[in-house]
């Protein structure tokens, strides 16, 4: 798995990802919101399935971390 989640994208789904969590937690917005633990868990990984599968990259760095 090679990075290709940029800093400011990582963040903002690290923050949507806790964000939706603790909606869910509150019962805010029902079941659903747990559906946050996606972002998240690819938001620290630095790695997204869907961004490999369409070919997107939004990190900077050219040789990129295995």
């Amino acid at each position: 798995m090679k990075t290709n989640e940029g800093t400011i994208d990582r963040a903002l789904r690290i923050l949507a990802g806790l964000v939706l969590i603790a909606l869910a937690a509150t019962g805010t917005v029902g079941v659903w919101g747990w559906i946050g633990i996606v972002p998240l868990a690819t938001g620290l990984i630095g790695w997204c399935p869907a961004y490999t599968l369409l070919g997107i990259n939004t990190c900077p760095m050219k040789t990129q971390v295995k």
